[in-house]
């Protein structure tokens, strides 16, 4: 195929919902326990197992609730104390909201008869929660999301799989791959897709109109 891309391949987080720091900074505000701390034990977690937590848990390597448990061991010797994590989840997604432009955008690019796929490292516990913000069924025909999958963003091979799995003769050069995140943004060019890397909205949903030369 030539012209414009005929596939819209979106990410979930920060692109289709308010920016992940804004989740991030809750947890920190309402369970006291600094975004740095944070960062720093899922390091530690990593350098003992040598694999990182958080890629554990976004390929359904590890569950969530072993996922909190070696946070909180993590945790205690800076904080003093263990911290209560069950609430993780739930605080995480009070704080996202759905990005209503960029969701009548992708709306619209799919009524114009363009194929749409969502791309997302995601948790497999989480799924209810992230599904339940926006009209994925609707807008999507295609969900492949890293924990059911067993393989995440930036690794060639989800991005591979989600090519795949859109058949119907589909090549990377047909897609169009959106995402708040630059390296996998940079991974989905290296395979040969397209790709606007979402900063804001009004950056963003002009870059995106132009690339497929929705009118």
């Amino acid at each position: 195929m030539s012209g414009a891309p005929s596939v819209v391949i979106s990410d979930f987080g920060g692109v289709l919902t308010t920016p992940l720091i804004g989740s991030l900074g809750a947890v920190q505000d309402r369970t006291g326990i600094p975004t740095a701390a944070l960062g720093t034990a899922m390091q530690s977690i990593a350098a003992a197992d040598g694999a990182h937590p958080l890629f554990e848990l976004e390929t359904g390597r590890m569950t969530e609730v072993d996922f909190l448990a070696k946070l909180a061991d993590a945790l205690e010797p800076e904080l003093g104390h263990r911290p209560e994590l069950h609430r993780f989840s739930e605080i995480y997604f009070s704080a996202l909201d759905p990005n209503e432009p960029m969701i009548d955008l992708m709306r619209e690019i799919k009524a114009s008869g363009r194929r749409m796929a969502l791309l997302t490292n995601n948790v497999r516990e989480w799924e209810p929660l992230w599904r339940a913000m926006l009209p994925v069924d609707e807008i999507f025909e295609l969900v492949v999301d890293s924990a059911f999958v067993g393989m995440r963003k930036p690794e060639r091979e989800i991005y591979e799989l989600t090519v795949a799995r859109l058949g119907n003769g589909v090549g990377a050069e047909d897609c169009l791959f959106v995402d708040d995140v630059e390296i996998n943004i940079d991974a989905a060019r290296e395979l040969g897709m397209n790709a606007v890397h979402f900063v804001d909205n009004a950056q963003a949903i002009p870059e995106i109109r132009a690339a497929i030369e929705l009118d």
